[in-house]
């Protein structure tokens, strides 16, 4: 052993000193690894957590949209029922203006697209989808062939279930509440007026947000 200064440096065995100096920096450099590794664990479950609340707020956006989207849907049917009904009249054939008048299912003629020829128009509830069937006079002579029927979904949120959706008044309503709503078999000589009621909702399971339209509508070549 040689003795420099006040250090003593070893020549057999390594140097104690050397050795617990390379302890202390292991020690340290363990401990800066488990920080980092602490650090990264926090980092991941804090994005993490933050990712989720973005999924589900996107998902809320979505769904909002989709649900105004569908009412707004809803809203266009309604608006197209009343402006059909209220210009219905007789068909290019003399067929009376009211062929159906039930309680979930209309059938009459009108002019919907203004283009001079008198439609057969027939709107319909199927589960939760409104249809609407349109049929075009044709042939020589002229008739309305049902097999040439087009129809489309108007609205497919609508949750009136067994519920009417069409009610039916005579020209007394609204002073004359005995004989109103018409019954089944008053309906087509005697109605004036119709009420349109469409329950909707986007979520079939959230009833109780259903979002309810309803208007009224005199049919001006029956009066």
């Amino acid at each position: 052993m040689k003795k420099i200064g006040n250090w003593k440096l070893s020549t057999r065995g390594g140097s104690s000193s050397g050795r617990e100096i390379g302890n202390s920096s292991q020690s340290e450099a363990g401990f800066t690894l488990i920080e980092v590794l602490v650090s990264s664990a926090i980092l991941v479950i804090l994005a993490m957590g933050f990712l989720s609340i973005q999924y589900v707020l996107s998902q809320n956006q979505v769904s909002a949209w989709r649900n105004y989207l569908s009412i707004e849907s809803a809203n266009v049917a309604m608006s197209a029922i009343v402006h059909e009904l209220r210009d219905a009249r007789a068909s290019d054939i003399g067929s009376y203006t009211l062929e159906v008048a039930n309680d979930q299912e209309i059938i009459f003629y009108s002019d919907y697209d203004y283009d001079g020829v008198v439609e057969r128009i027939r709107y319909s509830l199927s589960g939760y989808n409104l249809t609407k069937g349109i049929v075009e006079p044709s042939g020589s002579p002229l008739s309305y062939p049902l097999a040439s029927e087009k129809t489309k979904v108007v609205s497919d949120i609508v949750q009136n279930a067994t519920q009417p959706i069409f009610y039916y008044y005579n020209s007394d309503w609204p002073s004359d509440t005995t004989n109103n709503p018409l019954t089944a078999s008053d309906r087509i000589a005697e109605t004036r007026q119709v009420k349109i009621i469409l329950i909707t909702n986007a979520d079939p399971d959230d009833t109780k947000n259903d979002y309810v339209l309803e208007s009224d509508v005199r049919l001006r070549m029956l009066y």
